[in-house]
Formats: C-alpha cells, structure tokens, sequence
C-alpha cells in the first residue's frame, strides 16, 4: 500500500497489521478515550477489527486510517483518517493525538492534509467531522481547517457536535 502522505512535519502511513499494537496503545490512552471512545477501552481483538475494516476500506475505497508520524523523530504521536459513523453518505475525519503530542499543530497539520485528500484525490464534494461537545480542542481545530459548525445532537446518551467544509 503506497498511500503515504506528507506534510511538512509529518508523514501519514496507512495503519498494518503490523501496528495493531501502537494502535491499541493509543486508543487506550485515557486522553484518548475520553472523547473518542466515550471512555471504553477496547480490547486487542476489537482494535484489530477496526485494523482489518481500515485496510479493506483502502483497498476498495481509498480511505482508512493513517498513523501519525513525526519525521524528526520518527515517533507515532496518533492517527488520522476518513471513517465511517453514523450511517452516513461518505466517511467522516477522524484524528486522535497523545497528550504529549497536542498543542503543537500536529492535528490541524494532519486534519489539512486530509482535507486536500478528500478533495483533490478522492473528489469528495464535502467532509464531515463530529465531536463530543466537550473536546474544546477538537472543535478548534475544525474551526482552524475551515470547517463549520452545522448541528448539535445527542448521540447514544453523548452530546455531539457536526461539522462540514464544502470543496471550494
């Protein structure tokens, strides 16, 4: 799979097998969970489905899960990509970070790029992004990659926030 993607800072690769432990790891960081697992930790097997349903989704739709890497460091710091939620037409953006690793623009960097790939490789004529109300931080980020604000909803008992930037 030669989908990698670069920034200036950061190279997204596809997320293998072969990182369904650094994967697992970040999704059960308790910075994490908190708002995009709705505070469940997930199991290994659970982890390693959502690794399977990635790489399948790259395979017959071009999109799924990407690792977030430093190029100096050359560290995994999260994950971005397009998911599906929700029953919706097209997937939704998707990113996580750890703690560590926040407030330094990573995230806006890789929610950018993904953008760029919606737009100008796959020709999505729109994205989606929603939000537990209370990650602040998620929804500046939406706010710093254009996107807008369209609906507030309670989703399984959480209070949600949508998102949407149209292609220009």
């Amino acid at each position: 799979m030669t989908l990698i993607l670069e920034t200036q800072r950061l190279l997204l690769k596809p997320i293998l097998e072969s990182g369904l432990n650094t994967l697992h790891a970040i999704l059960i960081d308790s910075y994490v969970r908190k708002y995009l697992c709705d505070d469940k930790i997930f199991s290994l097997q659970q982890v390693e489905e959502m690794v399977i349903q990635s790489q399948n989704s790259f395979e017959e739709k071009k999109f799924g899960l990407w690792f977030i890497e430093t190029k100096n460091e050359q560290e995994t710091i999260g994950f971005v990509g397009l998911w599906d939620f929700f029953d919706e037409e097209q997937p939704q953006l998707v990113y996580a970070l750890l703690p560590e690793a926040t407030k330094k623009g990573y995230a806006t960097e890789a929610a950018t790029k993904m953008l760029e790939y919606c737009f100008n490789k796959l020709n999505y004529r729109y994205l989606l992004a929603s939000c537990d109300r209370p990650n602040l931080e998620s929804q500046k980020v939406t706010e710093r990659i254009g996107m807008t604000k369209v609906e507030e909803k309670i989703v399984n008992g959480n209070p949600l926030v949508f998102f949407r930037i149209e292609k220009s």
